[in-house]
Order: structure tokens, then C-alpha cells, then sequence
């Protein structure tokens, strides 16, 4: 059986932001999750300023990764 690479973009604790809905604020990577199944979801969960918590697929090898959608790492 052929093993899986993911490319994980986020890490716990990692500060954030969304380029395209710059209204929610800053966030923090609270949680990272990564599926042992093969094909399986990774994921994180980030709180935004906003006061809202949401998840977000975070593999760059999937065309949904929250880097495509607009969640970047502040340098």
C-alpha cells in the first residue's frame, strides 16, 4: 500500500488572517487534526477576533486548503 504525504500548511499557535474577510480580525490555530485513515481529513480550527471559531482543510495537497481560500500566516 502506497503511504500518504500531506502537506500541512498550519500549526498550533500559528497567528492568522483572512485576506478576503479582513472583518474578522486576527486568528490563532487552536487545534491541528490529522486523520490516520489514508485519504483521511487534516484539519485546523482557528479563533478569530471576531469572537467565531472556524475549520479549515489544511493540506496543500487539496485544492479546498485554507491557503487557497484565503487564510495566511503573519510573517
Amino acid at each position: 500500500m502506497k503511504e500518504e504525504t500531506r502537506r500541512l500548511y498550519l500549526k498550533a499557535g500559528d497567528q492568522v488572517f483572512h485576506s478576503r474577510f479582513p472583518e474578522w480580525g486576527a486568528g490563532v490555530v487552536m487545534e491541528e487534526r490529522n486523520s490516520g485513515v489514508p485519504g483521511g481529513m487534516s484539519y485546523v480550527r482557528v479563533a478569530f477576533s471576531d469572537g467565531r471559531t472556524r475549520v479549515f482543510d489544511n493540506n496543500f495537497a487539496n485544492s479546498c486548503c485554507c491557503y487557497y481560500a484565503g487564510i495566511r500566516r503573519y510573517s
